[in-house]
C-alpha cells in the first residue's frame, strides 16, 4: 500500500524535478515558466486518462509557483527550496491523522484502487506499521530537507529533497523484502498444518508456530482416540515435558494434528501407530467440536475403540502411560492432573458411552 502512494506521490513531483533541471539550463524565471507547462501538461493528461482531478499535481504545481515567485521577488531562493518540505509536511500530517486520529485517511483514500477488497488482522498490522515507518523516514527527509536548504549547496539540496527520499523508502523496503525471506525459509522447516471452518472444510494452510502463536487462532483439525480395555478402563497418556503445550499432564489416549493432505482416517491410523504402536482396531466416531485455548484453536475428530491391547508407548511423544478407572479420572478432574481438553472430552465420551 505504502509503493502504491509513493507512486501516486512521484507525478505530482515531477514539476519539481523538471523545474530542477530547466533553472540548471535557463535560470529560475524560465525555468518556472516551463516547469508551469509541464504541470499543466501532466495534469490535463491524468485528468483526460482518469477523468478526475489530480489534487496533488495542482497542489505541488502551485505551490511552485508560488514559492518560485517569491524567491524571484525577493531574489532569495530559500523560500523556494523548502517546498519539498511544505508538501512533505502536509503528507506528514496525513500520516499522523490516518494513524492516531478517529479515520484512517490513507486506507479510505486507498479504497478507490482496492475496490471491495477486505485486509486481514495480519494485513492492517503490516500496514500500520509501514505507515509508522513512513512517518518517521518523512518526518527525517523534511529536518534534512530544511537543513540543506539553509546550510549548504545546492547540488546538495537537489539530492536531498529529490532522491534521497526514494532511496530512504528503498532501503526500509529492502531490509523488509529480506526480514520477511528469512522468516519464509525458516517456515518452510517447519511442521505445517491444514486451515478448516468449523465445519471441517480446508480453506488453507499455516505453519505450527503461526497456528500455536496465541494470536492468529487458526482452526486446524486434529484427531482424539480413547482406548479402553475389557474391563472399562480408559488408558491415558502422560505428556512429554518438553511439550509446548500442556506438557507433563495426562492426557487423551492418542492425540495428534491431521497433516496437510491427509484424510481424518488416515491421521488416526497414523498417530494411533507412532504413539501406542497399535495397528488394527475398530475406530467408533463420537464428535466432532471446536476446542479454544489461550494458545489455539482446534477442530477435534473425537473416536474410541476397545481392545485387549497392551499400548507400546513411544518416550519420545510420551512420558509414560497406564490405564485408569472412571472413578480415578472423576475423583481426580479439576485437580491440574489431566490437561483442559481431556477433561471436557471426558464427559463428552461418558455421556456418549452410557447413552445419558
Amino acid at each position: 500500500m505504502n509503493l502504491s502512494l509513493l507512486k501516486k506521490l512521484l507525478p505530482g513531483l515531477l514539476p519539481l524535478f523538471i523545474f530542477i533541471l530547466a533553472d540548471e539550463i535557463w535560470g529560475t524565471q524560465v525555468g518556472l515558466y516551463v516547469a508551469l507547462g509541464f504541470g499543466i501538461g501532466e495534469f490535463l493528461f491524468y485528468y483526460i486518462r482518469d477523468k478526475k482531478i489530480d489534487k496533488f499535481i495542482l497542489l505541488d504545481t502551485g505551490l511552485l509557483i508560488v514559492l518560485g515567485l517569491v524567491s524571484i521577488a525577493l531574489e532569495n531562493d530559500l523560500f523556494f527550496k523548502i517546498k519539498p518540505a511544505l508538501i512533505e509536511f502536509i503528507l506528514l500530517v496525513i500520516i499522523a491523522l490516518s494513524l492516531w486520529g478517529p479515520r484512517n485517511l490513507i486506507m479510505a483514500m486507498s479504497q478507490r484502487y482496492m475496490g471491495d477488497m477486505q485486509l486481514n488482522t495480519d494485513q492492517e498490522k503490516a500496514m500500520r506499521m509501514n505507515m509508522i515507518a513512513m512517518f518517521w523516514i518523512t518526518v527525517i527527509h523534511i529536518i534534512l530537507v530544511l537543513y540543506s536548504a539553509r546550510y549548504m549547496s545546492k547540488e546538495a539540496w537537489v539530492f536531498i529533497s529529490g532522491g534521497l527520499y526514494y532511496i530512504f523508502f528503498f532501503v526500509y523496503f529492502a531490509v523488509l523484502w529480506i526480514i520477511n525471506r528469512i522468516k519464509i525459509r525458516r517456515l518452510k522447516n517447519e511442521e505445517w498444518f491444514p486451515v478448516v471452518n468449523e465445519e471441517g472444510k480446508l480453506i488453507g494452510k499455516a505453519p505450527r508456530s503461526v497456528c500455536h502463536d496465541g494470536k492468529s487462532m487458526l482452526l486446524h483439525p486434529v484427531v482424539h482416540l480413547h482406548l479402553f480395555d475389557k474391563e472399562g478402563k480408559l488408558f491415558l497418556q502422560k505428556r512429554s515435558k518438553e511439550k509446548d503445550i500442556q506438557p507433563g499432564k495426562w492426557d487423551t489416549s492418542v492425540g495428534g494434528h491431521i497433516a496437510p493432505e491427509e484424510t481424518i482416517e488416515e491421521a488416526l491410523l497414523r498417530e494411533v501407530r507412532e504413539e501406542i504402536s497399535l495397528k488394527h482396531f475398530q475406530p467408533q466416531f463420537i464428535n466432532k467440536y471446536v476446542w479454544e485455548s489461550p494458545r489455539e484453536r482446534e477442530l477435534v475428530f473425537s473416536f474410541v475403540t476397545v481392545s485387549d491391547y497392551k499400548p507400546v508407548i513411544d518416550r519420545n511423544e510420551i512420558e509414560e502411560g497406564k490405564f485408569w478407572t472412571i472413578d480415578e479420572i472423576r475423583n481426580n478432574i479439576g485437580k491440574g492432573i489431566f490437561t483442559p481438553n481431556f477433561e471436557n472430552e471426558f464427559g463428552i465420551i461418558i455421556k456418549k458411552i452410557s447413552g445419558k
